[in-house]
């Protein structure tokens, strides 16, 4: 009995002792808040969203293997008048070399997913250096200067990675809608999935080689123009300076510019 009791003690201690906490962090002035978090954290984050007040979103292709249905996606971006942002590997790349140049001489743009897909947080930095170098220096050759953009495999980060990657003046770039394209769930699921989440400076993820992904898109789209939503290429939707990206949600704010609105 007696150990319940200090048991239900030290719980209460502990619990006044953290609201405490929350309480004076919370009402510590806002440089001196700021230098607390970092001390207590220093997990970096890629580009989940973009803060803006206007309604732009950003529509990116994944691919690794296939491209069956790119010749029709750049019909659908071509008919709504829209340039998006594709993310494709070396052997993509190298498979399908015509196709990357049609795509760029289509106003689109192709950022870095690496040359072999691998799971980044398993190898080296020299490992990973190699990687985004191998790739970026063959979508140079093939289609010229491309954003420095890049999107790890799986998603898959760590400190480890995004450092490496801006050592070599990328932006690391993960989503903040998910398509679910690669689960094949039908082409209204995908539309309506996109349409009930998306706002401003949303990041959507999709694939060039999904089996509904372009039908998604037909429907989406005009749906996108109906509301207000301007389609941009993802270059044109991050911030290149004077930003930060908060660690709890990925979000890529603006520092404070007076009387500047984005």
């Amino acid at each position: 009995m007696m150990s319940l009791y200090l048991s239900k003690r030290i719980a209460f201690m502990l619990t006044l002792i953290i609201g405490i906490g929350i309480f004076l962090l919370g009402n510590l002035s806002p440089n001196l808040s700021k230098q607390v978090m970092m001390l207590t954290s220093d997990r970096l984050v890629p580009v989940y969203k973009v803060d803006t007040r206007k309604k732009k979103v950003a529509i990116t292709l994944d691919g690794m293997w296939g491209a069956k249905y790119t010749p029709r996606l750049l019909e659908i971006f071509k008919e709504n008048d829209i340039q998006i942002t594709f993310f494709f590997g070396g052997n993509w790349l190298e498979d399908y070399p015509d196709m990357a140049k049609k795509i760029v001489d289509n106003g689109h743009e192709i950022g870095n997913h690496t040359y072999s897909h691998p799971h980044l947080n398993s190898l080296t930095k020299e490992e990973i250096e190699e990687e985004l170098v191998r790739n970026q220096q063959l979508i140079k050759n093939l289609v010229g200067e491309q954003p420095k953009l890049f999107r790890p495999p799986f998603g898959e980060y760590s400190n480890k990675v995004i450092n490496v990657a801006k050592d070599l003046n990328f932006q690391t770039i993960q989503w903040s809608i998910d398509s679910l394209d690669w689960k094949e769930p039908g082409a209204d699921v995908i539309t309506d999935r996109i349409s009930k989440k998306i706002g401003p400076g949303d990041i959507i993820l999709m694939h060039n080689n999904g089996l509904h992904t372009a039908d998604a898109l037909e429907v989406l789209l005009p749906k996108l123009k109906a509301k207000g939503y301007e389609v941009v290429k993802l270059s044109e939707l991050v911030y290149k300076d004077n930003y930060y990206i908060e660690s709890h949600s990925g979000v890529q704010k603006r520092r404070i510019n007076p009387g500047r609105v984005d």
